[in-house]
């Protein structure tokens, strides 16, 4: 069932939303990365943003009105080849597990022992199973990609991984995820939400709040920021989501950001 407010940037969330906003308070801009502000590839390392979302991005940026993160599942390294030529841009990788500040200062948490030996026998298996090719070793997490397969070889793939990964099912140190195109097997904690929670500790309580996002993931950072601002899903076609507006990419999603650039200029 879609959203009984047919959500266009010029239409009444998003317009209340400015309406209220606080012009004297620093505000936030908060995006996940892959079919968010990039449509997906099957090459991963060539997923760059939509045309036009750079340079609009930069001049949010240098108004210095507006502090800009983003938060993805990404590894930071990987985002930031991709986000050039951006500048001091806040970025949240691997679900939050990574951050980078927009001085350039880096960190990363922590993986509990637990799920470090968990994430080990998960690669053991896919090792076993020929499907490392296809794997991507990230920080706190393992993601099998079956973009660009036929539709059935991805179905047997995943269903797969799923029968192999089944003993880690319902340990609470770690999730299992289906995301668009593949499947993930990650640290529970951080997550998007946890990213989230992190920003609005050091944000304002006045100051006007967004997160677009489009993956089942981004629903964590959707839930934190409820009843503290303006979530968006950002999806060719809408599907059931905590976020308050769906607004398809690229050509609405881009007239969300200029009117961004706009009211926060």
């Amino acid at each position: 069932m879609e959203p009984s407010v047919q959500v266009s940037p010029h239409q009444s969330v998003i317009a209340e939303f400015f309406q209220h906003r606080d012009p004297t308070k620093t505000a936030r801009l908060l995006f996940d990365y892959d079919g968010t502000l990039a449509p997906f590839r099957v090459d991963r390392d060539k997923a760059y943003p939509y045309s036009r979302i750079l340079p609009i991005l930069d001049r949010i940026i240098q108004t210095g009105r507006t502090r800009v993160s983003i938060v993805s599942g990404r590894p930071i390294s990987e985002l930031q080849s991709l986000l050039t030529p951006l500048k001091n841009l806040e970025i949240w990788g691997a679900h939050g597990l990574e951050h980078l500040s927009a001085d350039g200062a880096y960190s990363c948490a922590s993986i509990d022992p637990e799920v470090v030996s968990i994430l080990q026998q998960a690669e053991d298996w896919l090792r076993q199973s020929g499907l490392l090719s296809i794997t991507e070793i990230k920080p706190g997490g393992i993601a099998v990609h079956s973009r660009g397969m036929l539709p059935m070889r991805a179905e047997n793939v995943l269903r797969r991984i799923q029968s192999g990964w089944s003993r880690f099912a319902g340990i609470p140190s770690v999730k299992i995820l289906s995301f668009d195109g593949g499947i993930e097997l990650r640290t529970a904690h951080p997550d998007k939400g946890d990213a989230i929670d992190a920003i609005l500790a050091e944000t304002d309580p006045a100051a006007a709040v967004a997160f677009l996002g489009d993956d089942l993931t981004d629903e964590d950072a959707f839930r934190v920021l409820d009843k503290r601002g303006l979530s968006i899903l950002v999806r060719p076609k809408y599907r059931e989501t905590m976020a308050k507006v769906w607004l398809q990419p690229p050509h609405q999603l881009i007239e969300f950001l200029n009117l961004w650039a706009e009211h926060f200029a």
